[in-house]
């Protein structure tokens, strides 16, 4: 006991934060647990996806598999553990540009006379 409150008081702690501190530590282990867990399903869905499945992919299948999470959670899981999804698909441009066609005129180009510009 005595040693506890130097300790405390040597790194600048209130005692009862330490004692929570304290108390939780059952708690953090079983959320350790089940992030563990929830990270063997992630690998598991992760590997039938092929290494598609990024979060909202991968948390819509969690939820559909009856499970509760919460999508940061599983953010956060996911960048622990170093699992990411890739995206499959190729990027396409909207405008095909016709090779053998001229450039239009540039607008701002106008031809304009030295006596247009001139003050005097």
């Amino acid at each position: 006991m005595y040693l506890v409150a130097l300790l405390c008081r040597a790194l600048g702690v209130v005692r009862s934060s330490f004692y929570a501190w304290l108390d939780a530590e059952e708690a953090r282990q079983a959320r350790m647990r089940a992030d563990d867990a929830l990270a063997h399903e992630i690998t598991v869905i992760h590997l039938a996806s092929k290494g598609a499945y990024r979060v909202p992919q991968m948390h819509a299948e969690l939820r559909r598999m009856g499970g509760r999470v919460n999508r940061k959670r599983v953010a956060l899981v996911m960048r622990q553990h170093g699992i990411a999804g890739v995206t499959r698909r190729r990027r396409r441009s909207l405008t095909r540009s016709d090779k053998q066609m001229r450039p239009a005129p540039d607008p701002t180009a106008l031809s304009r006379t030295r006596s247009a510009w001139s003050l005097t």
